[in-house]
Order: structure tokens, then sequence, then C-alpha cells
């Protein structure tokens, strides 16, 4: 168990999302999703939090697009130093790799991009839930 109260990072959530994005959760210290029970798989955001971690998973997706990028050129380039057996099997051996790689690379965008879904699902339910809220409150003055 981590626990680093002043910044908090608490625990293995706190650390990963230090490791993913190299900062402290939510680039002020603040961890987010902090606000709920923990009870039914549910959390709790304000809408300022949801835009925060959306534009951080936007900014994974973007990284991760251009890892793939990076693994296809460097796919493209690979060229066995020589005409003899041990050069292309080196060469094929790299390939295989690096397709792994671009598989594993291809699944994590997927993953992203359908996290993504989700979180914006959630930011225009919130903005509704807002807006209905607030409708009596504009609506008596």
């Amino acid at each position: 168990m981590v626990r680093k109260v002043g910044a908090l990072i608490i625990g293995e959530a706190g650390r990963a999302a230090q490791a993913v994005w190299g900062i402290e959760p939510g680039q002020n210290g603040k961890v987010y999703g902090g606000g709920g029970s923990g009870k039914g798989g549910r959390f709790e955001m304000d809408p300022a939090e949801l835009k925060a971690v959306i534009g951080l998973w936007e900014d994974q997706l973007k990284k991760i697009t251009e890892d793939g990028q990076k693994i296809k050129t460097i796919i493209r380039s690979m060229r066995p130093p020589a005409e003899d057996t041990a050069s292309g099997s080196y060469v094929s051996t790299g390939n295989d790799s690096l397709s792994a790689l671009q598989a594993q690379n291809d699944s994590m965008k997927k993953y992203v991009q359908l996290y993504l879904e989700k979180l914006r699902e959630a930011q225009g339910k919130t903005v509704k839930t807002d807006q209905a809220l607030g409708g009596p409150f504009t609506q008596a003055t």
C-alpha cells in the first residue's frame, strides 16, 4: 500500500496515474472521482473534474496513435543487413515482435477510444441533468 497524502497519491490507482501521465493525478495533486461512496461500482465527479479526466485520456489517445504510427514506420523500414539466412531470420523475428507490439498498441487505442466514448456519454448526461435541475431556478427569476 502506498500513501503519500501531501500529493494525494493513495494506493495502486495513484501510482498508476503517476506512471501513465508522469504527473500527480489531476495535474494539481487532486485525485479525481474520490467523491463517491465506493459502493456499487460508482464514483462521482463534478463537471470540471470530468472534463479534465477526458482531456488526460485524449492526450493519452494522441500518444498511443503517434506510437502506432512509429511502429508502422519501423515495420515498413525493416530490411536485412545482408542477403543471408541469419539476416533474414533477424528481420523476420523483428517483424514478428513489432507486429505483436502493433497489435497491443491497436488494442490499447481501441480501449481508450471506447473509454472516451463512455466518459463523453457521462459528460453529456451530467450536462443534461444539470440543465434539468437548473431549469426551475432560471424559470423562477
